[in-house]
């Protein structure tokens, strides 16, 4: 293939289409073939053709294509490490960017042109006394290629000697300004679309000359697909720049002159985008049946369902009239996945009416906290495991073996994880149960039904030939592709976040009455979301300001999700909905965590619309490298990261004042607390109370009695976290982590204790009535949900993670990440042996010869 300005794509062919799909939180990312099922992604049942959909989220950077080297080989253009800093190493990145778009421009006029071919003989031959087709049918055919072809072609000669002479006073704006002001000409193209694909198939069965002009494959089929896709490619194409204009402004200063045409360029495409999908949605998922209804998929996803008392995972699909549960059929290798209907619902006769009370719950099997984490800390360690195998010289083959455990392991999670009841009931009786992770999901699924039941249904009665062609469909229609888990995901995709997202939740405005409202928070979470935090009810007001902080966990997370909540007091108002008493959700929406964005120190404001609802908040990540360190305080005065023996000198105690009140607290009013000491408290409460703590004040008593509780249990928490060596000390880490591992009791026993006798007396003196303390809130697992293992997940690698210099030294240990998924287990079973242990006195144990005395 001739190459243009130097750029060489090996490999390439100029026929061979290029497909842009992807769809949230699934999507397939592929630059150089067509992704999908060919001509059937673009096809009905009936065999009517449909427009594809266009996705203008900014998900992912493009690929970026290869670019020729000084000896004419191709040259990946990813940025060599510790590249510029700075702006110097933004406006690198923006060339790079423009280096792989300009690549990807090249391939995209060559297939205009291959497009463009069979056009010219045709129109020759149009006014002759033989025409192949009229001049009509090549027009309709080829609407808008040309001109489509003429502005990329303007642009890419515009664009290139910018790429060729680069330096930082550079400006591409107006340029990509020019080519989003040009859209009309893909809206004529994309009105004229679902005719053009229409004209083409008939022409080629009518005419054989035509169907030999226009041939691009080997077969017949191979023709039909390969025109389609190329025929969908101008519209892909909007959608592959509209992507590289968001990489474009990330690597883009604000004060370079380029920022704004930039900015105003993606105003344009985006809203192009905008307009075209809302027209073009219906068709897209449009199946007819034999009966000739118009039916079109609205929403489908994996849904747990409750179902002979056991968990089954399904694809549900929500059609206009119906909501069909399938279950994907296993089938042979390189054959096409099809689904089994397991059952269907019309919409005429879906009710979310609550069961009578003569009518029974299906009883849901909900784990154990504990074998949920656990599951997730051996998915870590795969995770880890996989990585390093990938870069050992013969590890390939491992990988795929280690990546089939890793899915079976997340679906297992996927499965076991979600318990938010989700019923839909038929007029006739029949009941139907889901369980969903997420308040979000079910308020998507629940509005979703409604506003389609607001339409004039009529209930329908599929015959099982109606019910096979719509189940036979669904593999076609289906927009979500993959059970949402990281192992089907492609490890260029992004990996998501692991550590700390500090949110503070400011204020909202846009209600129309005043009312009692909160927010919650969610994020994703092994292929699903989960609520991470909640903040106070703010009464009776239409503008709430909360300005309340929290401290979220991120396990491979990419979005944040807030929703907006009326609390409902008055008990004949409350919104009755699958037999529970639930909030009514004002508004929700969701931002994606983007690494460059969130990972820098300052924090970064943010609002999200909702409803016409506006919610203020701001974020700020603290990678979990940097969240695992222990910092030791470098004041001498307060408590918090102050070695313990420094505290109980100074103040006169065998055991801290920090940790006695704070026990004494949650004891008094919060051990009934559901989830105490795993729920989030408020930041900004934990830190008034550390810094009232470290002060010293008088008001501390005060302070505690009106404190939630939360914020309480956090305060203890973080005492532990912040201390600047673990309460069970670096020196005797490793011993504890070979006396866990110990198969003989006794011996166990013998170990474990001596290393308790080992301790400091003021570590060993706050350990104890610490131990006592999380054994009494365990005894209270039937009402506050922590069971002696949660409450060991939660306090393990607070009171035994290492310092740095030591998870240094001699553990061998290359990343946080590796410290995370090996040692927390470990971690987890020392504090969980000493609460299954038998009350343990401070006095028994110093006074106990029994137990073997040899140096650790």
């Amino acid at each position: 293939m001739a190459t243009r300005g130097g750029v060489l794509h090996r490999g390439q062919n100029a026929n061979r289409p290029f497909c842009f799909a992807l769809s949230l939180p699934d999507f397939n990312y592929n630059t150089d073939g067509y992704e999908g099922d060919g001509a059937e992604d673009g096809k009905s049942q009936d065999g009517s053709e449909t427009l594809p959909f266009i996705d203008e989220s900014p998900t992912m950077s493009p690929q970026l294509c290869a670019t020729q080297g000084p000896d004419g080989e191709a040259v990946s253009p990813t940025p060599p490490e510790g590249l510029l800093g700075g702006i110097e190493k933004g406006l690198e990145m923006k060339k790079l960017v423009l280096s792989g778009f300009l690549a990807s421009e090249e391939i995209y006029i060559n297939q205009l042109e291959a497009l463009l071919l069979p056009m010219r003989p045709l129109k020759a031959t149009a006014t002759t006394s033989q025409p192949v087709l009229t001049i009509q049918q090549v027009e309709t055919i080829f609407y808008k290629i040309q001109d489509i072809f003429e502005i990329h072609k303007e642009f890419y000669d515009a664009l290139l000697p910018n790429i060729q002479h680069w330096d930082e006073k550079v400006t591409v704006g107006h340029l990509f300004q020019k080519l989003a002001s040009q859209l009309g000409v893909y809206k004529a193209f994309v009105d004229n679309y679902k005719v053009a694909l229409e004209t083409a198939e008939k022409c080629s069965q009518a005419h054989v000359q035509f169907q030999k002009i226009s041939e691009v494959g080997p077969s017949a089929e191979d023709d039909q697909r390969l025109r389609e896709a190329l025929l969908y490619k101008p519209i892909d194409r909007v959608t592959r720049s509209t992507l590289v204009l968001h990489d474009l402004l990330k690597h883009t200063p604000k004060d370079h002159p380029d920022f704004p045409l930039l900015q105003d360029a993606l105003r344009i495409s985006q809203n192009f985008l905008s307009s075209i999908n809302e027209e073009i949605d219906p068709r897209r998922t449009a199946v007819t049946t034999p009966k000739g209804e118009a039916r079109q998929l609205v929403k489908d996803g994996f849904l747990v369902e409750v179902s002979e008392s056991s968990r089954k995972l399904r694809h549900v699909f929500l059609f206009t009239d119906l909501l069909l549960c399938a279950k994907m059929k296993k089938t042979a290798v390189g054959r096409h996945q099809q689904y089994e209907c397991k059952w269907y619902l019309p919409l005429a006769d879906l009710t979310f009416q609550t069961l009578d009370d003569s009518e029974s719950c299906p009883s849901i099997q909900v784990l154990p906290e504990h074998e949920i984490e656990e599951m997730k800390i051996k998915i870590s360690v795969l995770k880890s495991e996989i990585q390093k195998e990938k870069k050992a010289p013969k590890g390939q083959s491992r990988v795929e073996r280690l990546r089939k455990k890793m899915n079976e392991q997340e679906s297992w999670l996927l499965l076991h994880s979600p318990t938010i009841p989700f019923r839909i009931h038929n007029r006739h009786g029949k009941s139907y149960q889901f369980l969903i992770s997420s308040d979000y999901e079910r308020s998507e699924w629940r509005e979703s039904i409604q506003k389609l039941q607001k339409k004039d249904l009529q209930a329908c009665v599929l015959s099982s030939v109606e019910l096979q062609v719509l189940t036979s469909s669904c593999f076609k229609l289906r927009t979500v592709h993959n059970i949402p888990v990281t192992s089907n995901k492609d490890d260029e995709e992004t990996p998501g976040l692991y550590g700390f997202l500090h949110v503070i939740v400011h204020s909202a405005k846009g209600f129309k009455d005043s009312a009692n409202l909160y927010c919650t928070l969610e994020v994703d979470s092994y292929g699903y979301f989960v609520s991470k935090a909640k903040t106070r009810v703010f009464r009776d007001t239409s503008e709430p300001q909360w300005n309340e902080e929290f401290e979220i966990e991120l396990e491979g997370s990419q979005y944040l999700r807030i929703l907006c909540y009326e609390n409902c007091y008055d008990k004949s108002m409350l919104n009755k909905d699958d037999n529970e008493i639930v909030d009514k959700i004002m508004g929700k929406g969701q931002v994606q965590l983007d690494p460059q964005t969130v990972q820098s120190k300052n924090w970064h404001m943010d609002v999200i619309e909702m409803n016409g609802i506006k919610v203020e908040f701001s974020m700020k990540f603290t990678s979990r490298d940097l969240s695992l360190k222990r910092t030791p305080s470098k004041k001498q005065s307060g408590v918090f990261g102050v070695k313990i023996n420094v505290v109980t000198k100074r103040e006169r105690s065998k055991v801290p004042y920090i940790v006695r009140q704070c026990i004494e607290e949650v004891e008094k009013r919060g051990i009934d607390e559901v989830g105490i000491y795993r729920i989030s408290g408020v930041a900004t409460d934990i830190q008034a109370l550390k810094a009232a703590f470290d002060t010293n004040t008088k008001e501390i008593l005060v302070m505690l009695s009106d404190m939630d509780i939360n914020a309480i249990a956090g305060t203890l928490k973080l005492y532990f976290r912040e201390l600047p060596e673990p309460l069970l000390t670096d020196r005797l880490y490793p011993a504890f982590m070979e006396g866990i591992a110990l198969s003989d009791p006794a011996a166990k026993e013998n170990c474990m204790m001596h290393l308790l006798r080992s301790l400091p007396d003021p570590n060993l003196m706050t350990f104890l009535p610490l131990l006592d303390h999380l054994k009494r809130v365990a005894e209270k697992e039937p009402i506050n949900k922590m069971s002696l293992h949660n409450l060991a997940t939660v306090f393990g690698p607070t009171l035994l993670r290492p310092s740095e210099s030591e998870s240094a030294k001699g553990l061998h240990i290359t990343s946080a990440s590796d410290i995370w998924s090996h040692d927390v287990m470990a971690q987890v079973q020392v504090l969980l042996y000493y609460l299954q242990h038998p009350p343990i006195s401070f006095a028994e144990l110093k006074r106990n010869t029994l137990y073997f005395s040899t140096d650790v």
